[in-house]
């Protein structure tokens, strides 16, 4: 059992940066694949980012501007998001589970444990 706690969202204005920080308990995150999702209003929960071991894995829409990593002696997974837009506006949620393949790694169905969520909004 883990149970994680998302903060750092706001309200910031286009191009900006925010890090997003999920801190977990009840477990480590070292023993869990770890990713970031998010959902706008009337919209479906997307991949953001992901984190398995040393891999890492984007939605295309992020690559190049958003990071995830991983501090396992705070426990704590960050997402640093750079260069903010206004579709990058939504809430934002933490997952974690196991045993993914490089395909499922997307899949918000095959996450076990979920925080909260932080709201995100950027304004143009």
């Amino acid at each position: 059992q883990v149970q994680l706690v998302e903060s750092g969202g706001g309200l910031v204005q286009a191009g900006d940066s925010l890090r997003l920080s999920c801190a977990a308990s009840g477990r480590t995150v070292s023993s869990y694949d770890m990713g970031w999702f998010r959902q706008a209003p009337g919209k479906e929960r997307e991949f953001v980012a992901a984190k398995s071991g040393d891999n890492t894995y984007y939605a295309d829409s992020v690559k190049g501007r958003f990071t995830i990593s991983r501090d396992n002696a705070k426990n704590t997974v960050y997402l640093q998001m750079n260069s903010l837009k206004p579709e990058d506006t939504a809430v934002y949620y933490c997952a974690a589970g196991k045993d993914f393949t490089i395909v499922t790694i997307y899949l918000p169905t095959k996450y076990r444990y979920w925080g909260q969520g932080t709201q995100v909004t950027v304004s143009s």
